[in-house]
Formats: structure tokens, C-alpha cells, sequence
């Protein structure tokens, strides 16, 4: 007779639970450099153009602590990778505190990548511009992705905008004829975009006029200084008169 134990009608259930993922660790030595090694723009007009958008917008977001306006920095987007980086030509990220200065932009330490963003395209730059920048900016959610073409070789027409539809895909932003040229609304930055020749200026309708560019602030800032030495100069004159007036009335009451 057979010692062997007879079996259940029903063996259990015994389901394999699906494994994890094992957690990424990063490690704590990574460095981020601040700097990819490559100019900043292919030409003087790229670079003209590229400044002369920036500088406006970090002057209308001077005294906001939290609008943080970028140009030419390393931006991160996965945690531990170096090589996952891109450098938008300029950005803006409405939430991040702008305090302190950074050296390179961490997605995840900002909680986003930006609001706005906007590539100068030109010859080197086009390809990347137009294909892989657009699907990463969309991957990582910027509200607004524009290009500008200063040389009108490359963009038809010079300016192109996109914007996060509710699906979260970008869609095209409609172009409009203005002042005998072309204007976007960047509905992020509450703004006009214009080209004009090389330059993409910045139009606030609120206002009804162009944020000053570097050039004109200087000749701004220089109209205001000689205004205030006009003053100053009349000031000292009348106190001069004033006084000879007085000297004039002491010596004939003596």
C-alpha cells in the first residue's frame, strides 16, 4: 500500500504578484554643468535678437518675485541624467521663486520647465527647433513655444507660435496682420509678438506700446539723467539769483 498522501481536490490560489520597479536611485555626486560647451547664438543678428526679447521681459518682471526670466541656461529634466538638457534661447516660469540666482535650471527642484519659451532659429538650429525642442517642450508641458527666424531664411513665416490645447498637445497659434507686419498673442505673457526686421518686439495692447528694448532704455535713462541736470542746473540758477537779489537789498539798506 502507497504511503504517499492523497492530494486536495483544489490546489490554492497562488497568484505571482507583478515585481516593482526597482526605485531609481540618484546619485548624490551628479553634477549639472553650466555650460554645453557651444556659442550662444550662430550669428551677431541671432544674438541681437535673442537679447533684445530677454532684456525687455526681465525689465517688466523686475519687481515680481515669482516670474523667473532665463536666456541661454542649461535646462535638466530628469533627475540623475546630465545628458537629458536642452537651452532655450529664452524662457519665462511664472511660480518659481526668483530668488536666488541659478546657475542651471532642475525641473524637478522648480516643480515645472516653463511657461514660454522662445527659440531664434537659424541654420544649425532649425532642425532641432522645429522637431525635437517642439515634442520636448509639449512633453514637458510649456504652456507657449514660439520660434523666430531674424534672417526670414528658414521660417515661413519668420514667426510661429504654439500653444497646449486641452489634450495637452500643442496647437498651432493663429498669426495676425498688424501695423503692415505679423503679431501672435502670447496669451502666457499677456503680450504681442511683432517682428520687426532682425528684432521680435514685445507690443502691450494694455498700454498701447512696445516694451523699450536695450537701446531705447538707454536713451530713455540718458533723456531722463539730462532732463534732471536741466533741472538742477535751473535750480542752482535761480537760488543764484536769489541770493545776488538779497546781496543787492542788504547793501542798500545800509
Amino acid at each position: 500500500m502507497s504511503s504517499a498522501q492523497p492530494m486536495p481536490d483544489h490546489q490554492p490560489n497562488l497568484r505571482m504578484r507583478p515585481a516593482k520597479p526597482p526605485k531609481r536611485r540618484v546619485p548624490a555626486s551628479v553634477e549639472y554643468p553650466e555650460s554645453d560647451g557651444k556659442p550662444m547664438a550662430e550669428t551677431p543678428i541671432h544674438w541681437h535678437a535673442t537679447v533684445d526679447f530677454a532684456h525687455p521681459l526681465m525689465d517688466r518682471y523686475a519687481d515680481r518675485p515669482d516670474a523667473y526670466v532665463g536666456s541661454d541656461m542649461l535646462m535638466y529634466w530628469r533627475e540623475g541624467d546630465p545628458a537629458k538638457r536642452v537651452s532655450p534661447d529664452v524662457f519665462v516660469a511664472f511660480g518659481p521663486n526668483k530668488e536666488p540666482a541659478r546657475r542651471v535650471w532642475k525641473v524637478w527642484a522648480e516643480g515645472k520647465a516653463a511657461d514660454f519659451v522662445l527659440e531664434v532659429t537659424s541654420r544649425s538650429t532649425r532642425r532641432r527647433d522645429e522637431g525635437f525642442k517642439a515634442g520636448l517642450y509639449e512633453r514637458l508641458q510649456v504652456t507657449e513655444y514660439w520660434q523666430f527666424d531674424p534672417t526670414k531664411d528658414y521660417l515661413r513665416p519668420s514667426l510661429k507660435g504654439r500653444r497646449l490645447g486641452p489634450d495637452g498637445a500643442y496647437e498651432p497659434i493663429p498669426l495676425e496682420e498688424r501695423d503692415g507686419g505679423l503679431a501672435g498673442w502670447s496669451a502666457a505673457l499677456g503680450l504681442e509678438l511683432r517682428p520687426q526686421g532682425h528684432a521680435l518686439r514685445l507690443f502691450d495692447p494694455a498700454h498701447g506700446e512696445f516694451l523699450p528694448n536695450s537701446e531705447e532704455k538707454s536713451r530713455i535713462i540718458a533723456a531722463v539723467e539730462a532732463e534732471r541736470d536741466a533741472e538742477a542746473a535751473a535750480r542752482r540758477a535761480a537760488e543764484a539769483r536769489i541770493a545776488e537779489l538779497e546781496r543787492l537789498l542788504a547793501e542798500a539798506g545800509e
